[in-house]
């Protein structure tokens, strides 16, 4: 089983997370914004994961500090619970609709950050989350975990679904590119030999 353990601790955040890639889709999170909290409980459910994460951090000043930090940790679990990536499908992607809204998220773990979302969100705060935030959780995943995403909502009027459809792409594309192709299984998904 892959799985990984992270504690990150800094002046602004403490985070500590646990993630089974061949998870059953449960989860315990708390992280101090209920509307993130719904996005990681349904990226979990989605994919399939396990994921246990406490996140406290100085909400008090803003949430920039703890949705980009739970980002870095989510990023830095599945680097290391993913090893050396031998074996695995490496991208996937997945196109979903949700009511009135299309998103698409294509997902490469081939250890080169890079990060292109479009969410076409018009408002401010979603639940209680801050929307703009949304893009630096995702460039705190991408640059931990060695990842290139593109996420985008084609179309759509909510918000709420504009940005829940983003997560249920990225959890369904994750799922893919985690998983393993056995007849693969001990070479690494580049013609480089390297990732």
């Amino acid at each position: 089983m892959r799985t990984a353990a992270i504690e990150r601790n800094t002046k602004e955040t403490q985070i500590r997370a646990r993630l089974k890639i061949e998870g059953r889709g449960r989860y315990r999170i708390s992280t101090g914004i209920r509307f993130l909290d719904h996005m990681l409980e349904l990226f979990t459910k989605h994919g399939a994961f396990d994921l246990d994460l406490t996140a406290k951090g100085d909400l008090d000043v803003d949430q920039h500090h703890t949705v980009e930090d739970v980002g870095i940790v989510l990023g830095q679990c599945f680097s290391k619970a993913l090893g050396d990536r031998k074996g695995i499908n490496r991208a996937g992607y997945f196109i979903l609709p949700m009511d009135e809204t299309l998103a698409v998220v294509a997902v490469d773990l081939g250890g080169r950050p890079a990060l292109v979302y479009r969410d076409l969100v018009k408002v401010r705060l979603v639940g209680d989350l801050q929307t703009e935030l949304v893009e630096d959780f995702f460039g705190g995943f991408v640059n931990h975990a060695g990842a290139n995403l593109h996420a985008r909502v084609l179309y759509g009027r909510s918000n709420h679904h504009k940005i829940e459809a983003i997560f249920k792409c990225f959890a369904r594309a994750m799922k893919y590119a985690c998983s393993n192709d056995r007849r693969l299984r001990e070479q690494l998904p580049s013609t480089k030999g390297l990732l």
